[in-house]
């Protein structure tokens, strides 16, 4: 292979790698998985409380 061949080649796939780890690195910053986490966490406990907290009378119409 020719080496300006290779070379071009080379900073073509550079350049892939480099916008592939942008897109990952936007991605990452744009929504971190622990707010995800935190406000499944507190889905659970509210649901957990519901269900402890005694039942109300029913109403009869």
């Amino acid at each position: 292979m020719h080496p300006e061949t290779h070379l071009t080649l080379h900073h073509h796939r550079a350049a892939d790698l480099r916008a592939e780890a942008d897109a990952y690195r936007l991605a990452a910053q744009a929504k971190p998985p622990s707010a995800i986490r935190t406000r499944l966490g507190w889905t659970l406990v509210e649901v957990g409380l519901r269900l402890a907290a005694s039942p109300r009378p029913a109403l009869v119409h």
